[in-house]
């Protein structure tokens, strides 16, 4: 690895030995998109930021002329750097900048620059005051502008549905190629966290989020890059991987989140005892709470199933998809429909969950072999609505199994223990 670092400051910024923000900009073969973007970056940032800034080429291990336009660019533009790293994956070259970086806010964004440049410094301000730990764009919230496919659209949906469940996270986006982290705060992350492709930063938010830490949130305007060469496929099964991979970290307590908090976290403001976990205690609101669960879990598993169906084949497509989505389910209506909180027995209720999956998944698999032998030429959307039918039924045994088994006699947990959660 190699860095070419070339720090200065806007025009009118006071002296200070390193820059404020460092925004890296991570490429793979990127030849066509990296001067322009670059440039474009270059020019917002020394009209319009007040600090002192740097950006950072990291280019991992690209095979065109990506090196060679990186290296121009610094040697031309002033506050441009490269870092060179042979190894693919784009948590790789995140860690890798930040962790050489001496600036206050580190930063990055995707080379494509989707996201407008004028939510850059309302990310970062927040940070800079030390109102915010963290920052990150959302494409998902409250006067977001977004112009993209109905297909990514449902996926990040999906996607965010998906670690809101199995995760209990609460941050709206953790997708948009658009974040911000103080730099004593990334010291203290960065070494918690193992992946090194496109699930770094959704294990970087959760870690701090577990860990007490605020993050800031700015609704962006974005506009679909057309030429995206992402495969979201390949993506989605590393994320999942990714999403599995963490619960378990968090469920065995193998993370110091307690000593994070300690440090550097935020602790939960009280709240009065009636206010506890806001769940309805009857029946009636237990269903509006599951059903509400249940639609978008179906609409997750379906958009999984869709996914990985060429790759994968019917019937273990129908597996992966139901899997991952029961763990959300479980997780969801442990917190959300039944008021349970905190890791007590979180392991053993996931257990009990996948216990009613393997209900589901005869189900499922059962209506994918019926309906195979009556009509071997049935459509994808023929056989969409018979898995819809499938699990409509097993839903119905799921609620009866997690409120007379799973989570009998189960009342809303206490404040303290929340904050555990």
């Amino acid at each position: 690895m190699t860095v070419d670092s070339l720090p200065g400051a806007a025009p009118g910024a006071p002296e200070r030995p390193g820059p404020v923000l460092d925004i890296v900009v991570p490429v793979l073969d990127e030849e066509t998109d990296l001067e322009p973007s670059v440039r474009r970056l270059h020019a917002h940032l020394v009209e319009r930021f007040p600090y002192p800034f740097r950006i950072t080429v990291a280019d991992n291990a690209s095979t065109d002329a990506t090196p060679l336009i990186a290296a121009r660019l610094a040697a031309e533009l002033p506050h441009v750097a490269v870092l060179r790293l042979e190894e693919k994956g784009r948590g790789r070259a995140l860690r890798a900048a930040w962790s050489a970086s001496d600036a206050e806010v580190l930063a990055y964004c995707d080379v494509d620059l989707s996201t407008d440049l004028a939510a850059l410094l309302p990310l970062v301000a927040p940070l800079v005051s030390g109102h915010s730990d963290l920052a990150i764009g959302t494409r998902l919230g409250r006067g977001s502008r977004v112009v993209r496919g109905a297909k990514r659209e449902l996926i990040s949906r999906t996607y965010n549905l998906l670690l809101r469940g199995a995760l209990a996270a609460r941050f709206s986006d953790a997708q948009c190629g658009f974040k911000a982290i103080r730099a004593d705060v990334a010291r203290r992350l960065l070494p918690l966290v193992r992946d090194t492709g496109w699930f770094f930063d959704t294990e970087l938010l959760v870690v701090a989020e577990r860990g007490g830490l605020r993050i800031h949130e700015v609704p962006v305007d974005w506009v679909d890059d057309p030429d995206s060469r992402v495969d979201v496929v390949a993506t989605a099964v590393a994320d999942l991987k990714g999403i599995a991979r963490l619960a378990r970290t968090l469920v065995r307590g193998d993370l110091p989140l307690q000593e994070l908090r300690g440090q550097i976290g935020r602790g939960a403001l009280a709240r009065p005892d009636a206010e506890v976990a806001g769940v309805p205690r009857g029946l009636p609101g237990q269903l509006l709470r599951f059903a509400a669960v249940g639609v978008l879990s179906t609409l997750a598993y379906l958009v999984l199933y869709v996914l990985l169906r060429a790759g994968l084949g019917a019937f273990a497509a129908n597996l992966v998809a139901l899997v991952a989505t029961a763990v959300a389910n479980t997780a969801a209506n442990r917190r959300l429909t039944f008021g349970v909180r905190g890791r007590d027995r979180a392991a053993t209720h996931q257990f009990q969950g996948l216990v009613v999956v393997a209900l589901g998944l005869a189900l499922t698999s059962g209506a994918l072999a019926l309906l195979g032998a009556w009509l071997p030429a049935a459509s994808r959307g023929v056989e969409l609505l018979v898995l819809v039918a499938a699990n409509a039924l097993a839903t119905v045994l799921r609620f009866v199994a997690l409120r007379s088994w799973i989570f009998r006699g189960r009342r809303p947990t206490t404040s303290h223990q929340e904050t555990s959660a």
